[in-house]
């Protein structure tokens, strides 16, 4: 898996931390709950960290606002709870009206751009990637979408290896769907790339 180089980003600083809380959050449906076990999965079976995950499901099984927290450290985890938030991914306004809280400082916010129009504007460093009309328009499934967010924020933050990744996505997903997974990847590390071109 090839790793782009990214421009104005430090994308080890994260990695670098004793204790990495991550947010992602969305509608039922945009597979963001499997997106956060992906990411603990990475990072505990295919690099030896210490990592935990606590979804929340909304009321209703589809559109109802989701969120799973993750928790990645290179020690183990005494408080599973995420109060700090490091990384907030978000692919639905409601959800992140709901969830947008708890942020650390000099956390990084990545939404939707199509989806979240309304981000306040603070001390955050915020990044928009329609990731839904991409995952549809060039993938023809908008279910990539979470495999597509998930690429960019490794990249993004360092906090797992694009082949950890992988390893932990190839685990979760049927065979006869690896190859447009890995599009969905490759995708996602060409457009970290480019938000890295911008920054």
């Amino acid at each position: 898996m090839r790793k782009p180089p990214l421009s104005g980003i430090d994308a080890t600083a994260f990695r670098n931390k004793y204790r990495f809380e991550a947010r992602l959050s969305g509608e039922g449906g945009q597979g963001v709950v499997m997106g956060g076990a992906i990411l603990a999965e990475a990072a505990i079976l295919h690099e030896g960290r210490f990592a935990v995950q606590s979804p929340t499901y909304g009321s209703r099984v589809r559109g109802g606002p989701t969120k799973v927290d993750v928790i990645i450290s290179n020690k183990e985890i005494v408080y599973p709870r995420a109060t700090d938030i490091d990384f907030f991914l978000c692919l639905a306004q409601m959800s992140f009206d709901k969830y947008g809280t708890d942020l650390a400082g000099d956390a990084i916010v990545l939404v939707d751009a199509n989806l979240v129009p309304r981000v306040p504007s603070n001390r955050h460093l915020v990044y928009r990637v329609p990731f839904v009309e991409i995952a549809k328009g060039e993938m023809g499934n908008v279910v990539l979408s979470n495999i597509i967010a998930l690429s960019v924020m490794a990249t993004l933050t360092g906090i797992v290896t694009h082949d950890a990744l992988w390893r932990a996505i190839e685990a979760r997903v049927p065979q006869k769907y690896l190859e447009l997974n890995r599009r969905a990847m490759e995708l996602g590390l060409d457009l970290a790339a480019r938000l890295g071109e911008k920054s």
